[in-house]
């Protein structure tokens, strides 16, 4: 009786230790789970730009403890600057209840804001966030978006420009005209420019198939090229540089990628770093240490001097006789 007594007891405890067991792993899990935060990201377009951005936020997080596959989930985005996809992959992410929306470029930004106002969102690599309709200001956004602005030195790159083709009479400037953020851009651009004495020459392209000839061109009736951090010519940025290198002519762009595929000299915004600093905004947000309606829109802190070796080189210029504007 004793024997069976203690085989009834011993089968006892191995069954509360069991269900203790279980409890535990299933305590332990969903303590993780609650742990891990949900980030949908959306991005306009392809580009090594706004690709480094995204890259950036990523090494952002995971320098402040959020780790993809750990604690932290990234649901991503491209639209192929596609304005069907931005609108259904909006919808897409939106329906995932993440913690924290990401929208790379001003399009991307706006998309997601039609689709949310309550889900926190911080943008990137947008240049003008008031202008977008994106918050109400810089200092007080006031809604559910703020982040950080690609608004590149207009004014110390058109300097840049000047001390390299000092002698330059006529100046042209292209863009897409359908990007609002290259419209502001380019009209700062073209101020500076005519205080300088020069002739501007403006040129847009719509789709990256006009590029090619917009590029001929400027390229055959000026005596140097500007291009503003601009989604369409960033992605045809090596076709600009196979043009420059033929017709000889000195470009100058907004952002490091375009000048690494193809432009010249730039003093401009280093995407990767700019997504860090915008990672470094949505942790806060994350941790409910910040909310976006008073988080105040963030600039650039690491502006850069990058010149193209290879393109100066092409076009008989020393790369060292290209210094930083003052």
């Amino acid at each position: 009786m004793k024997k069976r007594r203690w085989k009834t007891g011993l089968a006892l405890l191995a069954g509360v230790a069991l269900f203790g067991l279980s409890a535990c792993k299933s305590t332990s899990n969903s303590s993780s789970n609650s742990k891990v935060k949900t980030i949908g990201v959306l991005q306009l377009v392809e580009h090594d730009s706004l690709d480094d951005a995204y890259k950036g936020f990523v090494a952002g997080l995971k320098e402040n403890g959020y780790k993809e596959g750990d604690n932290l989930k990234l649901i991503f985005q491209n639209a192929q600057n596609n304005q069907d996809n931005l609108k259904s992959m909006s919808e897409k992410l939106v329906k995932e209840k993440p913690d924290l929306l990401l929208g790379i470029a001003t399009p991307s930004a706006q998309s997601l804001l039609n689709e949310t106002q309550t889900t926190p969102i911080v943008v990137t690599a947008v240049t003008d966030l008031k202008a977008a309709k994106l918050v109400q200001s810089d200092k007080k956004p006031g809604g559910n978006v703020t982040g950080t602005t690609d608004m590149v030195p207009i004014k110390q790159q058109i300097a840049l420009l000047m001390s390299i083709v000092p002698k330059a009479k006529k100046v042209g400037i292209m863009y897409n005209s359908g990007e609002a953020n290259s419209k502001i851009q380019a009209a700062l651009a073209k101020k500076e420019l005519q205080k300088a004495g020069v002739t501007v020459v403006e040129k847009t392209a719509s789709t990256t198939n006009d590029v090619q000839q917009v590029t001929t061109s400027l390229a055959n009736n000026t005596d140097a090229i500007y291009i503003p951090t601009d989604n369409t010519f960033a992605s045809a940025a090596s076709v600009v540089g196979e043009i420059a290198k033929e017709k000889k002519i000195p470009v100058i762009t907004g952002s490091v990628g375009q000048t690494n595929d193809g432009g010249l000299a730039t003093y401009g915004i280093d995407y990767r770093s700019l997504g860090k600093q915008t990672a470094k905004m949505a942790v806060k947000i994350l941790k409910g240490k910040a909310s976006p309606a008073t988080m105040p829109v963030e600039s650039s802190t690491d502006l850069q001097l990058v010149v193209n070796k290879e393109m100066a080189k092409a076009l008989g210029i020393d790369p060292s006789s290209i210094k930083a504007p003052k």
